[in-house]
This record gives C-alpha cells, structure tokens and sequence, in this order.
C-alpha cells in the first residue's frame, strides 16, 4: 500500500541539521506513528512521504518554511518559574515544554533568573532547514474512529 490520505504510517528517521549534526533519532523507541493528510507531522516531511511504501527508506531536506517556519527575532517572553512546573535547574538553551492559547508548544530557555525565566517562542527548529533520513516500517488504511479523531492510534486503541 502506497501512502496517501488517510493512511496510519510507522516511520523510523535520523533527523539532522543541513551539516549532517544529529539532532534526533527515533530507533530506540517505537516508530513514529501519524495519520497521514491530517497535519500531523511538518508539511515538508508530510509531501515527501506521499506515495512511499512500507520498506521504503529516503532522504529529504525541508526548508524552512516547510518545517518550523522563519525564526521571527524579539519573540522573547518572561514568565515566572512556577508557571512552567518544571522540576530541576533550567539551562540556557534547554527546550521546555509550554501550555498556550493554541496547545503545548516546544520553546527554548534563553536567560534563568530567581524567580522568573526568558523564553525564546520560537520553535527550537525554527529557520533551520532540516534533513530527515526516512525507513517506513508500515502503512495502512486508516479506521473511522482514527480519522474522525484526527490521528493515528496506537496498539491497544486510543492514545491521546
């Protein structure tokens, strides 16, 4: 089977930045699971997978544009520490995980004070073109309760 909308793919990827440094990989957990045509995954990684098959292994690199979008200067934020819940000491550069008006958004830590931490609201990945080494572990039909849902299920059902 060919990969199209509506489709639940499984992939395995070494995600890399244009100079070949690894950022992440995903083979020492499960394969990725998504709900292909549902904006699940970036756009770029999205069009390239289209019309792949289970076995298929590629590269592609996606702009940009395609991935996390443009890094969009003085998108910093204050915030007091106990907002983030965070347990442990936080580092300049560390991601963190934030709650928004539009869901959890990934950011990175920029300065650590007592009380307070500065956050950079980009996305990490942003205005970074990225590559992505694909292996498509398998593809198939979808359920009606996964595309009404909006996303791939798991083994065992639902796992929002």
């Amino acid at each position: 089977m060919k990969i199209e909308k509506n489709s639940v793919v499984a992939f395995h990827y070494t995600l890399s930045d244009v100079h070949g440094n690894e950022i992440e990989n995903s083979y020492a957990r499960a394969p990725q699971l998504y709900l292909h045509g549902h904006g699940g995954i970036i756009p770029g990684l999205e069009t390239a997978l289209e019309g792949k098959a289970t076995g298929d292994e590629f590269t592609v690199t996606v702009a940009p544009a395609l991935a996390y979008g443009e890094r969009e200067e003085g998108r910093v934020q204050r915030v007091p520490l106990k907002r983030l819940g965070k347990r442990g000491k936080l580092t300049v550069g560390q991601w963190v995980q934030v709650q928004t008006d539009e869901g959890t958004r990934v950011v990175s830590v920029v300065k650590v004070g007592m009380t307070v931490v500065d956050l950079d609201l980009n996305h990490p990945l942003a205005g970074k073109a990225l590559k992505f080494d694909v292996k498509i572990e398998s593809v198939r039909p979808a359920t009606e309760e996964e595309i009404t849902h909006g996303h791939a299920h798991g083994d065992g059902g639902v796992q929002h």
